[in-house]
Parts: C-alpha cells; sequence; structure tokens
C-alpha cells in the first residue's frame, strides 16, 4: 500500500472478533473481521441475514448489549483506536466523527417526545454553548436538506405521526446533525415500499456527494450495491470470503459464494420461465463453526480441505481480495500449503 492509499485511510478494521455469551454456549458472530474505509468513499457489506455485517458495524461504535463480548481486533478511525476509548471519550465520538442510521427507526426514536426535542438535544448533547432555539433552527435546516417538506410542521410531531419513510428521513437528518465524517447505514430502506426506498438512495447519494463523508452501507440487495458503493465486502458466517471494488465484485467474482449470489438475483430480461435460484442448505450453525470454510457444506465446488481448514486470504489484484482454496492451482500447490499449516497447527500445539 503507498503512502498516499494510507493517507486516504479514514477507518481501519483489523482482526475484528466478536461473540455473544447466551445459555446454548458462545455464539461467534463475527471472525478475523478486516477491511479499511478511505475518504469520500461508500463501502458496502453484503451478505444473507446472519451473517455479522450489523454486529460487526455495531461492533465499530462499542453498542453491542451486555451479552456481547469483543474478543480481539481493532478500529482505527483517524490514529485513534475506537476499542481502547473510555465511556465519555465513546459519548464525544459517536455523532461527532461516525453517525449510524438504523435499520428500523421506529425503534430508535423515542415515542413521547417530539422530534425537536429528540434532535435539539442530540445538537446540545455534543455542543453546551448552542442555545435550544440555535438547535432548533439547525434542526429544520437538517429536515429540509433530507427533503422534509414542511419541516416546520414535521419538527413538532411524534415518531407514531409519521409514515415510515418520513421517519427514515428525520433518522437520516439525526445522524448528520453533528456532520460526521463516517456514516455507517444499517439496512436503511429494508422495511420500505420500493419507491420510497429509491428515494432514500437517491437522499443518502446526494448528501455523500455533498458533504464529501465516508459510508458503510449495510445491505443483502445488490442493485443498491450497484448504485450507490465504490467498494464492496461479501460476509458470511462472520468472514468475509470476498472484498473488492463494486466492479470487480460483479464482473470478476472469483469466490462460489459471491457467484451463487448473483446467480439468485431476479432478472427482468430474461425470457425463459426459470425458477429462482437459491443456495442450497442452510448456514451452519454459529454456535459451532466448523475448522474450515463457513460456506463448505453449501458450495458446489468444495473439496475436502475446504471442511478441515480456513482458507487463507489471497489477493487477486492490489484491491480484490477472497478466501477460497480454488484460488490456490493444482493439487501440488495444496499439498505445500496444507504442510505449512500442518506445521503452524504443531508449533502452536507444542507451545500451548
Amino acid at each position: 500500500m503507498s503512502y498516499k492509499k494510507k493517507a486516504d485511510i479514514l477507518l481501519e478494521v483489523k482482526d475484528l472478533n466478536v461473540s455473544f455469551l447466551l445459555q446454548q454456549g458462545e455464539l461467534r458472530a463475527v471472525n478475523g473481521v478486516s477491511y479499511t474505509v478511505r475518504k469520500g468513499e461508500i463501502l458496502g457489506l453484503v451478505g444473507e441475514s446472519g451473517s455479522g455485517k450489523s454486529v460487526e458495524a455495531f461492533s465499530i461504535l462499542k453498542l453491542l448489549g451486555p451479552t456481547a463480548k469483543i474478543n480481539s481486533g481493532s478500529a482505527v478511525f483517524e490514529g485513534r483506536n475506537i476499542m481502547a476509548m473510555s465511556r465519555k471519550e465513546l459519548e464525544g465520538f459517536r455523532g461527532n466523527e461516525i453517525s449510524m442510521i438504523f435499520q428500523n427507526p421506529a425503534s430508535y426514536l423515542d415515542p413521547v417526545f417530539t422530534m425537536e426535542q429528540q434532535m435539539v438535544e442530540t445538537i446540545r448533547a455534543h455542543d453546551k454553548t448552542i442555545s435550544k432555539s440555535e438547535a432548533r433552527a439547525q434542526s429544520i435546516t437538517m429536515l429540509r436538506e433530507v427533503r422534509i417538506q414542511d419541516p416546520d410542521q414535521v419538527i413538532r410531531q411524534y415518531p407514531f405521526e409519521l409514515s415510515g419513510g418520513m421517519l427514515q428521513r428525520v433518522m437520516i437528518a439525526i445522524a448528520l446533525l453533528c456532520k460526521p465524517k463516517l456514516l455507517i447505514a444499517d439496512e436503511p430502506t429494508t422495511a420500505l415500499d420500493v419507491t420510497i426506498q429509491s428515494q432514500i438512495i437517491q437522499l443518502l447519494k446526494g448528501v455523500q456527494h455533498k458533504t464529501g463523508m465516508s459510508m458503510i452501507y449495510i445491505t443483502h440487495n445488490f442493485g443498491i450495491v450497484a448504485e450507490l458503493c465504490d467498494r464492496v465486502s461479501i460476509m458470511c458466517g462472520g468472514y468475509i470470503l470476498e472484498h473488492g471494488p463494486t466492479e470487480d465484485i460483479f464482473y470478476n467474482a472469483v469466490h462460489p459464494y459471491t457467484q451463487i449470489l448473483h446467480k439468485t438475483i431476479p432478472r427482468m430480461d430474461s425470457l425463459a420461465k426459470k425458477p429462482f435460484l437459491h443456495i442450497e442448505g442452510a448456514p451452519l450453525d454459529p454456535f459451532n463453526l466448523p475448522e474450515g470454510c463457513v460456506f463448505c457444506t453449501r458450495c458446489p465446488s468444495r473439496m475436502a480441505v475446504c471442511s478441515q481448514c480456513q482458507p487463507p486470504e489471497i489477493s487477486i489484484t492490489p484491491d480484490h481480495s477472497a478466501r477460497c482454496w480454488l484460488l490456490y492451482g493444482g493439487t501440488e500447490e495444496m499439498g505445500r500449503i496444507m504442510e505449512t499449516i500442518d506445521q503452524e497447527t504443531g508449533d502452536k500445539v507444542s507451545n500451548g
């Protein structure tokens, strides 16, 4: 990585491992996730439900519940490790530096307070010197920025008085009030109809273009990814299985999981009446993940080694990588890799 590229990095997540300590045992939700977010870019996190996308995002801001445990890893934002921040430091960091749009705004907006009370409180929590009237004026301006036509009326209303699309716009406005450098959008259009989804996507594109902020967009919709994202990480079972520029992920995908996800997208231009393709089998039990690839039981190209060892990450291009044994060539090369892994495993046991 060049010096210029290093200077462009806003957030760098390294080897993040998160689990939940439940009565049934330890649920491994995020496993060794690493990626970067550059200044001014939009990174997409894509995968099936339960792949660890939202847990990973909540981990960055340390918003997980009491049963969650961040076992290892770092999230460095402009030289500061978020994982090492105190509670007081996090209060000033959240909103100012990184903000978040949640999947269901009705669950995160307090039903007993008006939009004005909640927006003014958000501003004054980060700037004690600002008056209530100034904070209200800023709130109305931001509501207008997210294309709410009558912000003076909306700001006086309660969450239950607004539609799903309006609530999502208010949530976006609240997330942008303190002008964050990074915005995390956790499937913000999932509960909305198609027309409103498109409006919200165009709104986010416009805001990102105007402010130059970076964004992490979490979704399972490849259509949104194609329209919005610069780079994409494909998640499955808490692992990132493939990562690269959006164009590479769409036209040069190398991991079987990514390739199959593409094939499951319904095509309107298909002349033949074909049944919808789906991924055979069920995702692995997160309480009992295998030693090998998390997609091995459902992969049509699986080999014996796939269930035995987790494939190391391999670079396809400087910015495109994947975890798959198929990328390691013939059996001779595979044999050398297996010998190395066996040696490393033996060393760990003997040193344990």
